[in-house]
């Protein structure tokens, strides 16, 4: 499927929009999960903050990574997308109207996203991940561009290891069967790896926190005629789903019991929930500059963007305020 999008300021439209007064409609949100936890949106619907609003919402699966809900989302078969910042912005620039809602997640000095070996293990750090094969969820997803990244801080080409494609729950088996050399856990698995440690110890050999810093990792998208065409939910759909990002910060016992409740439900194992370290977002779900002017500064150094093609101020007006740089 090919992303079409008309590369402008998305983000002043947006607040425009949700700015506007306008009578809460009854809509149903379809969404694919993540495996092994639960997005916000899932949380605040859990939490009984769409009760009253008119908004619902549908989970017709799981989906492998964060480009596959940009897909399906440029195709019209879900309302709500998600992933990470390089392959939102990639989708914007190539051609889709997609407007960004607010950070889904981010990693900082608790939540992380870990390249984890077995004991033993010859490797010790990023250069010995040279001709390596790694796990990974998904491609030119996070995971991928903070690999990337990690070779470029150390002077080598962004290519320099074998990347596989492994589902989450399937992460630990194929490093511990030796198919690969690394396994990736996103921060978005952070379930999976308390696990997985807790099956025998691995080692991390880095953290993308100390290659990237502390930023947010992706955002939640909607497209452009769904917001047009419903507004006033758009807003409440942001809102809400905010405010159980802050929920899940303050109370992090509660959210452990939502999210083994549905993984449950789902069929996932819900013991896993004891892992769950938070979203990794700020107070209030507001991004900053660097967020998004990061991953753009990247993309064109590799050619991917244009200078100038996208604006981190632009794109994060339909946000909010977005906090400094």
């Amino acid at each position: 499927m090919t992303f079409h999008f008309k590369p402008i300021a998305i983000a002043a439209s947006l607040v425009a929009l949700l700015a506007a007064p306008a009578a809460a409609d009854d809509v149903t949100l379809r969404y694919l999960s993540d495996s092994g936890g639960l997005d916000a949106s899932e949380l605040a619907d859990q939490l009984g903050y769409f009760k009253g609003t008119g908004i619902t919402f549908k989970d017709l699966g799981f989906a492998q990574g964060g480009p596959q809900s940009l897909f399906a989302l440029a195709g019209g078969s879900v309302d709500i997308g998600g992933a990470a910042t390089p392959a939102v912005l990639n989708a914007i620039a190539s051609g889709n109207d997609f407007v960004i809602a607010y950070p889904s997640n981010g990693i900082n000095n608790e939540v992380h996203s870990s390249f984890e070996v077995l004991p033993g293990s010859p490797i010790k750090g990023i250069k010995d991940l040279v001709g390596k094969k790694i796990a990974v969820n998904t491609l030119g997803a996070h995971l991928d561009y903070a690999i990337r990244e990690a070779f470029h801080s150390v002077g080598l080409p962004e290519n320099s290891a074998q990347l596989v494609v492994v589902p989450g729950p399937q992460l630990e088996q194929v490093l511990r069967s030796h198919q690969v050399d690394v396994a990736a856990f996103g921060y978005w698995q952070t379930t999976f790896e308390g696990a997985a440690n807790q099956h025998g110890k691995l080692t991390t050999v880095f953290t993308d926190t100390q290659v990237l810093g502390d930023i947010a990792g992706g955002f939640t998208v909607l497209r452009r005629d769904w917001v047009n065409a419903h507004p006033e939910a758009a807003k409440i759909y942001i809102q809400q789903s905010a405010r159980a990002l802050d929920y899940a910060r303050e109370h992090p016992a509660e959210t452990k019991q939502i999210i083994a409740k549905v993984l449950k439900e789902r069929g996932e194992n819900p013991d896993i929930a004891q892992y769950f370290t938070g979203f990794g977002v700020r107070p209030g779900g507001l991004p900053t500059l660097r967020d998004v002017q990061f991953w753009i500064d990247i993309l064109v150094r590799s050619g991917k963007l244009k200078a100038d093609q996208l604006s981190a101020k632009n794109l994060l007006l339909l946000t909010g305020s977005a906090q400094g740089s």
